[in-house]
């Protein structure tokens, strides 16, 4: 049986508890045992136990020597996936993370209540995306800072006014994937409430994320 370590906690508004509540359900299902978990510490342990890392927090900061040893455990074959801030904007100080994960949140115009498609890349023959249908969501649109090393998987496009709109039609990445030594990067920037997935899409593209990150 796999397994999976589940971080939770930080900016309360991206419902951390929800969110990993969800997730342990989506990974039980797949059979994994899964270790959840809200102190940053758990971090320090040996992370090349578990096949799969799944942080979700928002805007905190990692304990020393914490970084370091993700890293080197996602190096090392332990895979990594997530969402939203839990991912992406986890931990602002932390530039090596930043450099393992793919991405880094910048901004999202017109907060949570932005109208918006998500457009499967059709380019792409991944199994990750296979079958799935371009579908509209309300909630944050994620205004990415991108690693060009990424796998784009689904992008959207802003339509939303603001002085980003000066540099004409924009596309970011929505979800994605990215290696780091034997280890496999997931990414998906839906996520700023448990209540997004309950678009099947959404939710169907998070546990197939899991499962090709997964050692």
């Amino acid at each position: 049986m796999k397994k999976a370590l589940i971080v939770y906690g930080g900016w309360s508004g991206h419902d951390p508890q929800g969110v990993a509540e969800l997730f342990k359900e989506i990974l039980e299902n797949e059979n994994f045992a899964v270790t959840l978990s809200d102190s940053l510490d758990s971090f320090l342990e040996d992370l090349t136990v578990y096949d799969l890392i799944v942080p979700v927090w928002t805007m905190g900061s990692l304990p020393n020597g914490a970084e370091n040893n993700i890293c080197e455990a996602v190096a090392k074959g332990t895979g990594i996936a997530g969402c939203h801030g839990g991912m992406c904007d986890a931990f602002r100080n932390s530039t090596k993370w930043q450099f393992m994960t793919g991405a880094q949140w910048v901004s999202h115009p017109g907060n949570g209540n932005v109208t918006y498609e998500v457009m499967i890349n059709k380019a792409s023959s991944s199994p990750l995306i296979e079958g799935i249908e371009d579908f509209t969501v309300t909630s944050e649109q994620y205004y990415l800072h991108i690693d060009p090393a990424i796998n784009v998987l689904a992008t959207t496009t802003f339509t939303y006014p603001g002085n980003h709109t000066a540099n004409g039609k924009i596309t970011v990445p929505v979800a994605f994937t990215k290696r780091w030594g034997q280890g496999k990067v997931y990414y998906n920037s839906l996520g700023h409430n448990r209540s997004v997935f309950d678009i099947p899409q959404a939710k169907e593209m998070m546990r197939r994320g899991f499962l090709y990150a997964a050692r």
